[in-house]
Order: C-alpha cells, then structure tokens, then sequence
C-alpha cells in the first residue's frame, strides 16, 4: 500500500472537473513509473470516517503525478490530504 497527496482537481482554463483529481505519489518522479499506477485503486478517508474510492486512469505531466476519477464528485476537503494507493 502506498500513500500519496492530493495536489489540485483536474482543471481547464475555464473547467473544473471536480470528479478527477492529480495525485502526487512519493518517489515517482517521471512518467514511465508513473504508468505503472494505472488501473490502481485509490481511497480516501473523510473525517466522518466515510471512504471514498477512486481508480488511476492515467499519468499527469512528465513529473510522475497522476490523474484519479471517482463516480461522483469529491468535496473541496480533499484537497491536500493523503490518500491510499492499493
């Protein structure tokens, strides 16, 4: 099980997409490695003890973050919190 952190929601100029988030997993730092996170769960926690959970649909960028989506959207909270890569 691996940890990362959840830097931003995936967004446009003008859109956000408040179902997909960029994930930052330690010692990833390119994108081949970050490519063999696909398809990997994600959860995370809320305060209240509710677990939300997520698949890695595909790299971010050339500096090893990755995109995550969930079924619906995910609250502002999660923003900067850590979540659990299965």
């Amino acid at each position: 099980m691996m940890k990362g952190l959840v830097l931003s929601y995936r967004r446009g100029r003008r859109t956000m997409r408040r179902n997909q988030v960029i994930v930052e997993v330690p010692g990833v730092r390119d994108r081949r490695s970050a490519a063999r996170l696909v398809g990997k769960k994600v959860v995370w926690t809320t305060p209240g003890g509710k677990k939300l959970k997520g698949v890695i649909t595909a790299p971010h960028g050339n500096r090893g973050r990755v995109r995550a989506r969930f079924s619906k959207g995910v609250p502002g909270q999660m923003i900067g919190e850590k979540v659990e890569i299965l």
